[in-house]
């Protein structure tokens, strides 16, 4: 089975021109078959903030109401996917870039009011994904570039970008041997959050309950440990997260980050 390596970029990282050169310049050199999954929320944020559009969260997830679901169209689907897939073409690498909407990679379910009214939020599943014209455009040499917003029924949709990155790896698992890699500034999963150097190098579901039952996680990696371990039970080979200067370095054998495996 051919590799295809997913890689999700997020964080501090996408706000700094010389660091996502430099994550771009890592990504166009992988010779193997991969996708690119971007955020940009902090983005959306200051772009918001100048046009006078609030963002309100709850539990850290973004409410997208008529004008934010605007605001987060241009700047994830327009501004950003634009700029990095202009800079990729600049490194050789023939990207293109895409919604959920685009060629229907990706058909939402707009989430069901509940307790909170999410708004324009899209909820996914492998099924969702149009993984015939993916699979398709890879072996044509195109790298996909996606923006975190997928579509139902005529509405573009706000979608959480590990989401959309874990839920691609299951879905194109029938056809690659997969490594999902999630990208962000830290050097991995820690032990202790306080300390950075207690990277916790390999991680599995058990050893995850364990550590969840102590308290050892903060808020903010869960839902990334939730679509890894989402992924691995699902069939996708191997997740890694990790910090973005080591990308080269977290597509082999010897990892840098961590590595999770069923």
């Amino acid at each position: 089975m051919n590799k295809l390596y997913i890689i999700k970029i997020g964080g501090n990282v996408l706000d700094d021109e010389k660091s996502l050169n430099h994550f771009l310049k890592d990504f166009a050199s992988i010779q193997s078959p991969k996708i690119l999954i971007h955020g940009g929320g902090k983005i959306a944020t200051k772009i918001g903030d100048r046009l006078g559009i609030e963002s309100k969260y709850i539990d850290g997830r973004r409410i997208t109401d008529l004008a934010t679901r605007d605001l987060v169209t241009m700047v994830y689907g327009g501004l950003l996917n634009k700029q990095i897939t202009a800079h990729l073409q600049t490194l050789h690498c023939n990207a293109i870039g895409v919604t959920g909407a685009d060629g229907n990679l990706i058909k939402a379910v707009k989430r069901p009011v509940g307790k909170i009214n999410y708004g324009f939020v899209g909820d996914i599943t492998p099924e969702s994904v149009n993984s015939s014209f993916l699979y398709f455009l890879l072996k044509q040499n195109v790298v996909p570039v996606f923006a975190p917003l997928t579509h139902a029924d005529g509405d573009i949709l706000n979608t959480n970008a590990d989401t959309i990155a874990s839920v691609l790896a299951i879905a194109l698992s029938k056809h690659f041997d997969i490594r999902l890699i999630f990208c962000f500034e830290k050097e991995g999963v820690l032990q202790d959050v306080n300390d950075e150097t207690s990277v916790i190098r390999h991680l599995n579901g058990e050893l995850y309950q364990q550590l969840l039952k102590s308290g050892s996680f903060h808020d903010g990696i869960l839902p990334k440990l939730e679509n890894a371990l989402m992924a691995i039970r699902s069939g996708v080979k191997e997740v890694l997260i990790g910090e973005h200067t080591h990308l080269i370095a977290n597509l082999g054998y010897e990892t840098k980050g961590t590595l999770i495996t069923a």
